[in-house]
């Protein structure tokens, strides 16, 4: 954690078709939430959504997160790359299967582009699977001049449907012991 003492409030979206990645992404927000400078303040419904990008692959489930951080946003990026190598994820085929997947959306009101990190994330306002998780918890938020709901209502969300309800689901989740540090 830096020297700094405002805490910034960040989204996240967390995904993954690989294994049992209800599993992992409660694991991953387990260890975001254990983590130095991180706090999980609110967390999505589990959504079952169809593959993005390329189609030959099994669905997804998604969720997205609301955190609290004292964390630079590039902290932030390499803490959440530190979970995911934590839960195996292998990085093969871009928009390819995964057992994990962690992407910053937004962070504050920030605007980032360089070779690390694109904040708010690029293409999170083309994608149900993003957004329609985002509006349960952030309905108000605002990108671009529009409250996330207004960007939700643009796109096709069939096929993206909640599988399991309530935002306290990742810590009820019969979760396995976290015995590797996410450093």
């Amino acid at each position: 954690m830096t020297g700094r003492n405002r805490k910034a409030r960040a989204f996240l979206c967390l995904g993954g078709n690989l294994g049992e990645p209800e599993r992992a992404m409660a694991e991953a927000l387990q260890a975001l939430d254990a983590s130095p400078g991180i706090c999980v303040i609110r967390v999505s419904s589990v959504y079952r959504t169809p593959p993005w990008g390329k189609l030959d692959q099994p669905e997804f489930l998604n969720a997205a997160a609301e955190i609290e951080t004292g964390l630079t946003p590039h902290e932030l990026l390499s803490q959440c790359l530190a979970i995911e190598r934590m839960l195996k994820r292998e990085r093969r085929d871009r928009w390819g299967p995964r057992v994990i997947d962690i992407d910053i959306l937004t962070y504050d009101d920030e605007r980032i582009a360089d070779a690390m990190l694109e904040i708010p994330h690029p293409r999170m306002l083309q994608r149900a699977f993003v957004l329609l998780p985002l509006a349960e918890i952030a309905p108000g938020l605002v990108l671009e001049g529009k409250s996330i709901s207004e960007h939700m209502a643009r796109l096709d969300a069939s096929g993206v449907e909640p599988v399991k309800t309530g935002g306290e689901w990742w810590k009820n989740e019969a979760i396995r012991p976290l015995t590797r540090s996410p450093s």
